[in-house]
């Protein structure tokens, strides 16, 4: 393991926001990273876990405990089954499984981050979440102090939630396990009305693997969120707000404001989720209240390409970007009487 003390967390993360750690470790086998685990919680020091570090928001003064960076690697595929550890780039463990041939996570395509994390945020985008796929996660637990294998349906997953976003100082995930499919070169059903359209066909047609991985990058890189240096629209956590579930009562409340704001016949965007429930668009709502694309005159802005990415301009600092995020906040409730929910985990700070 490598460690260091008063290190540097903001280039460890996508938002390159940040104060340094007490102490910073580098695990690069399973056995590291629970060695690291077991010493802080035996020591009662706080504990940040630290994958692709695209899911951040660290506070300018930093962390004043261990910092643990899970750098390991993994990545074994047998038939349609794949274990990835958790410390795998998951972007190109997404384009390795598209050369293989198998479907699943292809419309996954360009989400910056580790494997570990995709179980923990449930990620999901353009019509695919890992829950569809994920059969076990191992992780170590920190109640029990074992290492357990928890199937799917132990998870809970749901929208951008899982029983390890619930609880987040219980496991630690390890590994992932995955089964894809083998539809001979073919994606799984296009679900995403968007993606389709790109690719010219209609939903719930395949299309070639490497056609859905390459149009998804096309999409997700023309609103920033495939991560580039050069492009400070990319200098960000992607969608910093989830998209709000409202009950059928709430959304009734919310469509009448909206009529009210924007006239008689505008409609919001409403999708099926679950009974009772309707889910909305937090950028439509974002951009509807008033935050267009670009909006800021400072170092943290929205993206200029997408509404629902705020970013670091460059110069930025942590609180530059929750004065922003609170403003949003704020002037959606104000528009539409709903709150946005930050997806990033906030260290150290809140909105």
């Amino acid at each position: 393991m490598q460690e260091r003390h008063d290190a540097p967390l903001a280039p460890l993360t996508t938002f390159r926001l940040g104060g340094p750690a007490a102490r910073l470790i580098t695990a690069t086998t399973d056995d590291e990273v629970i060695a690291a685990v077991r010493e802080a919680d035996a020591a009662g020091t706080p504990l940040l876990l630290i994958g692709g570090g695209s899911n951040l928001v660290i506070g300018d003064k930093g962390f004043p405990g261990t910092a643990l960076v899970i750098a390991t690697k993994g990545f074994a595929l047998t038939g349609t089954r794949l274990e990835l550890a958790a410390g795998e780039v998951w972007t190109d463990a997404v384009a390795r499984t598209v050369t293989a041939g198998l479907a699943g996570i292809e419309c996954l395509a360009g989400i910056p981050g580790s494997a570990g994390a995709t179980p923990i945020q449930n990620v999901g985008a353009y019509g695919q979440e890992v829950s569809s796929t994920i059969t076990e996660v191992i992780a170590y637990d920190r109640r029990t102090h074992e290492t357990v294998t928890i199937p799917n349906a132990d998870c809970a997953f749901s929208y951008r939630h899982s029983r390890f976003k619930a609880d987040p100082d219980r496991h630690v995930v390890l590994r992932v396990r995955f089964e894809l499919e083998d539809a001979g070169g073919l994606s799984a059903p296009v679900k995403y009305a968007e993606t389709a359209r790109a690719l010219g066909v209609e939903p719930g047609d395949r299309v070639p693997l490497a056609a859905a991985r390459e149009t998804v990058l096309k999409l997700r890189s023309g609103k920033g969120m495939v991560l580039d240096p050069e492009d400070h629209d990319t200098w960000s956590a992607g969608s910093f707000f989830t998209n709000p579930i409202l009950t059928d009562a709430e959304f009734a409340e919310f469509h009448a404001r909206v009529r009210a704001r924007l006239g008689d016949d505008a409609e919001p965007p409403a999708y099926p989720a679950g009974e009772g429930h309707t889910k909305t668009s937090a950028a439509w709502l974002i951009d509807k209240a008033g935050f267009g694309k670009g909006y800021g005159t400072g170092p943290a802005r929205i993206s200029g390409k997408h509404t629902l990415a705020l970013t670091n301009r460059g110069g930025a600092t942590t609180e530059d970007l929750l004065e922003l995020a609170r403003e949003v906040v704020a002037g959606v409730r104000e528009a539409f009487g709903v709150t946005l929910v930050n997806e990033p985990v906030t260290v150290g700070v809140s909105l």
